[in-house]
């Protein structure tokens, strides 16, 4: 107990110091917001604080915190480190940066801001690297609570997916107040009275635990801590997949100064969110093998259930199982809402108009039902290395910014090499990639971080000298 508490109040901490330092870095200046200046009825709507942090929190959350956290239990309490310094110094920053570099420009989407700092020739890799990430995340989060529907009320799986499906198109399709505006702050509040309502069971039970603090790793395979790990838990650390969700917020916030509690202190929140599981998954389990081995026999899904039931009893599993399906719904429409101000952007078509609205997501739509009916298990299994890719790319992209404004860029430029490092000693160890030695690829991993750095040093005041 003593050791969770006291790494959700370093959490705490971090937001109250580190996020006022980074705040402070950035600058806040006062510019009129992009909802203030031009409210669209669409996209551009201002939003009351709370309403904005609600559901910044929910869309860079979902099942994320919640699965990644289990899967990272699996090595024992060092977990608990990578939450905590991770979404601190790492995850905080990139949300925080992102979503504030969005809304100076306009509340603009990723693939427009790494065409400003990167170039012209990244935009069409980019857009097409994003816009499949977000249709593959979107997809998968439409069979998976429509498998489980079909489970429970014994009916066909593809007729729940057409429902899920039909709840997307009008959900991307509507002005962001009328669906997500007026319930996802609801579906927030769930996530996190059920979370919390959890761990304080857990410490109120007998319940099997070994609570004592250890670096070692505990995985029962033996597998490496670096990089794995930090693939692992990314929702809870630091996700490149929050820089495509942060522009619809930067579109609802009415001011500047709102942006450290929506985007820093969202990330935090979801740091705790987090910490909450991934004790859950070490304390409710005698050792990580019995933990592994659950995960294998039922996936982290059922890991979710069988501590609810556990802790809560059934009611408590019903309730969880009505959660799972609710956080990846609303997970999955972002996405496509997310897909289709992306290609906005990219086509500059105005989205107050209904037909250009409607073209793009009846076409982001027909993406995500193309890939939902085609065996996408293999291609999921690189999506954790390209969201912790993509993180790196928006942190090399945040430091290019604050460099080109004379401002203190080691704050991103410290986790941005950290994560190129993460990135590549990954694809140089995983089997999926290059399958090489660990210690090889340890020695990549640095050999590619410490070279970008020193050509970012060295070629920065060419490059990206401030014109």
């Amino acid at each position: 107990m003593v050791l969770f508490l006291l790494a959700c109040a370093l959490l705490v901490l971090g937001y109250i110091v580190y996020g006022a330092l980074v705040e402070k870095v950035f600058g806040i200046t006062g510019t009129k917001t992009p909802a203030v200046k031009h409210p669209d009825g669409v996209d551009y709507i201002p939003f009351p604080t709370y309403k904005a942090f609600l559901i910044q929190f929910l869309n860079i959350a979902g099942l994320g915190p919640v699965f990644g956290a289990i899967l990272g239990a699996v090595y024992g309490p060092v977990c608990l480190l990578w939450i905590v310094f991770g979404s601190i110094f790492a995850g905080a920053v990139h949300d925080y940066l992102s979503g504030m570099l969005s809304l100076r420009h306009d509340g603009k989407s990723l693939i427009y801001l790494m065409e400003i700092y990167f170039g012209k020739k990244i935009k069409y890799v980019a857009l097409f690297l994003l816009v499949s990430m977000l249709l593959l995340v979107g997809a998968i989060f439409a069979k998976s609570p429509a498998q489980i529907l079909g489970q429970l009320t014994n009916t066909s799986m593809w007729f729940w997916l057409a429902i899920v499906f039909g709840y997307y198109f009008v959900a991307t399709l509507l002005p962001i107040d009328k669906l997500i505006g007026r319930f996802y702050p609801i579906f927030a509040l769930c996530l996190l009275g059920s979370s919390v309502a959890l761990i304080i069971a857990l410490f109120m039970q007998d319940v099997p635990t070994f609570l004592n603090f250890t670096t070692e790793n505990l995985h029962p395979n033996g597998l490496p801590l670096f990089p794995l790990l930090f693939v692992t838990i990314a929702c809870g650390a630091i996700s490149g997949f929050h820089a495509t969700q942060s522009p619809m917020i930067a579109r609802c916030l009415k001011d500047e100064k709102y942006g450290r509690p929506v985007f820093y202190g969202a990330m935090i929140v979801e740091g705790i969110i987090a910490l909450i599981w991934a004790t859950l998954g070490i304390c409710f389990y005698p050792t990580t093998s019995h933990l592994l081995a659950t995960i294998s026999h039922v996936e982290p899904g059922g890991v979710v259930s069988e501590i609810a039931k556990g802790l809560l009893g059934n009611i408590g599993g019903i309730v969880t199982i009505a959660s799972v399906v609710i956080l990846a719904i609303t997970t999955g429409d972002t996405c496509f809402r997310s897909a289709r101000l992306t290609l906005a952007d990219f086509f500059k078509w105005p989205q107050e108009k209904i037909k250009f609205r409607l073209m793009l997501s009846l076409a982001v739509l027909a993406g995500g039902i193309f890939i939902s009916v085609i065996n996408v298990s293999t291609i999921w299994r690189y999506f954790g290395w390209f969201n912790q890719t993509l993180a790196m790319f928006t942190l090399w992209l945040v430091t290019v910014y604050l460099y080109k404004m004379k401002k203190c860029f080691w704050v991103s430029l410290i986790p941005a090499v950290f994560m190129t490092a993460v990135s590549s000693a990954y694809i140089a160890y995983d089997k999926l990639f290059l399958n090489l030695p660990v210690a090889l690829a340890h020695k990549i991993g640095l050999l590619v971080a410490l070279i970008c750095l020193v050509v970012f040093l060295l070629g920065a005041p060419k490059w990206f000298q401030k014109k």
